[in-house]
């Protein structure tokens, strides 16, 4: 959705010849010139800044991938999640589904575009242009996080992990904390809340089969059961857990591409479960080989980010101020940005407009929590 630019050269050569067809013109008139070159460059601005580089690899914090989805009338909310979670080194994909009205998912483009200087210099967010029918207790969720999943991998090249978020979700941490303690360990992990006791999801969720008619319809609709049941397969274990991931780059292209048949003949039988965002991912890595033993049990809620939240809800406010020390119109303060919450003309900074050090994370004591406990949780890994 973001203007794509010219190259600088393609630009200038464009510039020229506009310009020489506007001479053309006026030479081939009778009457003269309407305006003369200034050949003083003093009079010309001095043009901005370049922002500055990322850079990738040993040594350098890590990168996420956000997958932010939300429904009709959520533009406001993705917006203050995204100011919430926004840094330079990172990559945003924001999607509103059939829910929403055209013009709302324009908004949200436009404000993207243009609220933040930040946005428009390091052209890390983007959304999807176009809404497609979701329910989160169908396979449609699904679809629509492997759908992210795919966007994120062709568009960014750099990002480590994927997080998928709602737009009801929130922060606990702000993204310095983030990067730092996810530098701790290596860039394989998944963290994934996983278990292979079933209970009573072995009848009500896996014996059961529904249809869920958002995956081929264009407006959101729920779900109904079907009157057959089935047998729990044998050609795989289910697993089950909580339904927001953090996947490794590595294993999200194994969910993408899948080189071996194992991700398509799942998404076959959960295309009929409920709920199957709480098992596709577990059953996925715990039955595979080549990741199995990457999976770390434990998806970072309550630490690292919290949920369900109203709008606007009070304890948003108390999250900005005394965890993420911003205000709900502004980004979060790092390295990265030098004027951000400073006083200018009497009044503190709401944007961004000097760049710092993007590689470089100052975390506080949040940030050292973080690592201690993403530190601990990573020495058990495997599917149990």
């Amino acid at each position: 959705m973001r203007p794509r630019r010219l190259p600088p050269c393609l630009a200038v050569t464009a510039v020229s010849a506009a310009l020489l067809f506007v001479l053309l013109l006026l030479c081939a008139s009778s009457s003269p010139p309407l305006f003369a070159w200034r050949s003083s460059a003093a009079s010309r601005p001095a043009p901005p800044p370049p922002p500055p580089r990322a850079e990738w690899g040993p040594g350098r914090p890590p990168s996420f991938a956000y997958w932010i989805s939300g429904t009709g009338g959520d533009a406001r909310r993705v917006l203050r999640l995204l100011r919430a979670v926004y840094h330079p080194r990172n990559r945003y994909l924001l999607h509103l589904d059939a829910g929403a009205a055209a013009g709302e998912r324009e908004a949200l483009a436009q404000a993207v575009r243009w609220d933040e200087p930040a946005w428009r210099e390091f052209r890390n967010v983007d959304v999807v242009g176009e809404g497609y029918a979701v329910d989160r207790t169908g396979s449609s969720a699904l679809a629509a996080v492997l759908h992210g999943a795919a966007v994120l991998l062709r568009i960014g090249a750099h990002w480590d992990w994927l997080v998928t978020l709602s737009a009801e979700d929130y922060p606990l941490v702000t993204q310095d904390d983030l990067l730092y303690a996810f530098s701790s360990v290596p860039r394989d992990l998944n963290f994934i809340d996983h278990t292979s006791e079933l209970g009573w999801k072995r009848h009500e969720r896996f014996e059961k089969i529904i249809v869920d008619p958002s995956l081929y319809m264009d407006r959101n609709t729920e779900p109904f059961p079907s009157k057959e049941i089935r047998q729990i397969p044998d050609a795989f274990q289910i697993f089950t857990g909580s339904p927001w991931v953090i996947l490794s780059r590595n294993f999200a292209e194994h969910c993408v591409h899948g080189w071996d048949n194992l991700p398509r003949k799942l998404l076959m039988y959960f295309a009929n479960t409920a709920y199957s965002m709480e098992s596709y991912f577990q059953t996925l890595i715990c039955n595979s080989s080549d990741f199995r033993n990457t999976t770390v049990n434990g998806d970072l809620s309550s630490s690292a980010f919290a949920r369900r939240f109203e709008e606007d809800t009070p304890m948003l406010k108390k999250m900005d101020d005394e965890l993420l020390n911003r205000s709900p119109v502004q980004l979060v303060p790092g390295v990265w940005c030098l004027n951000l919450g400073k006083e200018q003309n009497g009044t503190d900074a709401d944007s961004c407009s000097k760049w710092g050090d993007i590689n470089t994370v100052r975390p506080g004591r949040g940030g050292e929590r973080l690592r201690q406990f993403i530190s601990e949780i990573s020495q058990a890994r495997g599917c149990r």
